[in-house]
C-alpha cells in the first residue's frame, strides 16, 4: 500500500524565482521516495534592483506579483498539500522587501518567509547531501546564488563550519562586491580547511548544474579542476551573444555563469581540491525535505 503527497517549494532568489513541485511516495517500512514532478523558473533578477538601489523596483514588484499568482494557480491545479516560499539575499536586503512580501500575500495568499544565510545553508543541508558525503572523507560544500554564496565544511560526516558571504553572481556582474570580500572568503576557507588533507568540493546552483550537463559526465561522477578551468576559459573566449548562440545558454544564464565558475574555481584553488561533485540539489529541494520532516514530526 502506498500513499502519495504533493508538496511545493518556492525559491525567490536574486537571479530567478522557482517553483518546484515534488511528489512524495510513502511505502510501509521503507524510506519515502521524492520525485521532482515540475520545475518552473522565472528570471526576474531582483538583485539588479536591490544591490544597486536597495529597493525592488515597481516593474519587478509587478512581475513578482504576476509570478506568484501563477505559482498559486499551479499549486491549486496540482492539489498541493503543503508548500513553503522562501526569499533569500535580494529580498532580505531590500528596504521594501517585507512590503512586497505583504502585498503578495494580500493579493495571492502566498506567504513569503525572508530567511537569512544560516537558514538557507541549513535548508540545503536537509537535502540528500548526506547520501553523497562519505563518512571518512572531507568536503567543502559551495552553493552559489545571485546575491550570496553559502559554504559548509564537512569532515568525517560532521559539519565543521558554515558561513554565508555576500559574494553572488549578480553582485559580481553589477561590480558591487566589496573589495575585501574575496580576501575574506579566501581567509575563511583557508582557516577552516588548513589542517585537512585531500578535500573535495560539492557544488550546487543552476550554473554548476549547467556546466556539469555540458560535460557529458554520468550522474555522480565529479568534474576535475582542469575541466572546470578549461570551461571557464572557453566561456571567457566568447561574447555574451556567442555564449547564447554557440553554447545554447539562456540569456539570463549567459552572463552569470562566468562569475559563478570563478567562485567555484577559487574555492577549489584555496582548498587544493582537484574534484567537484555536482548533485542536483538546491534550496527548493531543501524546502521540500524540511516540510516533509515537519509533517512527520507532527504525527
Amino acid at each position: 500500500m502506498i500513499k502519495q503527497r504533493n508538496y511545493a517549494a518556492i525559491d525567490i532568489g536574486s537571479n530567478a524565482v522557482r517553483l518546484l513541485i515534488s511528489t512524495i511516495t510513502e511505502q510501509e517500512n521503507k524510506e519515502p521516495i521524492f520525485k521532482k514532478t515540475s520545475l518552473v523558473r522565472v528570471p526576474i533578477r531582483l538583485g539588479s534592483d536591490v544591490f544597486m538601489t536597495k529597493n525592488i523596483s515597481e516593474e519587478n514588484k509587478m512581475r513578482m506579483l504576476d509570478t506568484l499568482q501563477a505559482f498559486q494557480l499551479l499549486m491549486k491545479t496540482y492539489k498541493i498539500e503543503k508548500y513553503k516560499a522562501c526569499a533569500t539575499s535580494a529580498m532580505r536586503e531590500a528596504n521594501n522587501g517585507q512590503e512586497v512580501a505583504n502585498l503578495i500575500e494580500e493579493k495571492t495568499g502566498v506567504q513569503i518567509n525572508i530567511i537569512n544565510g544560516s537558514d538557507e545553508a541549513a535548508m540545503i543541508a536537509a537535502t540528500d547531501l548526506h547520501a553523497l558525503i562519505q563518512s571518512d572523507k572531507t568536503y567543502l560544500y559551495v552553493d552559489v546564488g545571485g546575491g550570496s554564496t553559502e559554504f559548509t565544511f564537512y569532515s568525517n560526516g560532521d559539519t565543521i563550519a558554515s558561513r554565508s558571504f555576500k559574494l553572488g553572481t549578480v553582485r559580481i556582474l553589477e561590480n558591487i562586491v566589496d573589495p575585501g570580500t574575496w580576501d575574506e572568503v579566501e581567509a575563511w576557507i583557508k582557516e577552516v580547511t588548513g589542517d585537512y588533507k585531500k578535500i573535495d568540493l560539492i557544488g550546487s546552483g543552476g550554473n554548476i548544474n549547467n556546466i556539469f550537463k555540458s560535460s557529458g559526465k554520468s550522474i555522480g561522477k565529479p568534474l576535475s579542476f582542469l575541466y572546470l578551468s578549461s570551461y571557464y576559459q572557453l566561456l571567457n573566449s566568447f561574447t555574451y551573444e556567442e555564449r547564447i548562440t554557440e553554447l545554447n545558454l539562456n540569456s539570463d544564464r549567459a552572463d552569470v555563469i562566468i562569475p559563478a565558475a570563478k567562485i567555484y574555481l577559487s574555492a577549489m584553488k584555496w582548498t587544493k581540491a582537484r574534484r567537484i561533485y555536482v548533485p542536483k540539489i538546491g534550496l527548493a529541494d531543501g524546502i521540500i525535505k524540511s516540510l516533509y520532516q515537519e509533517s512527520q514530526d507532527n504525527i
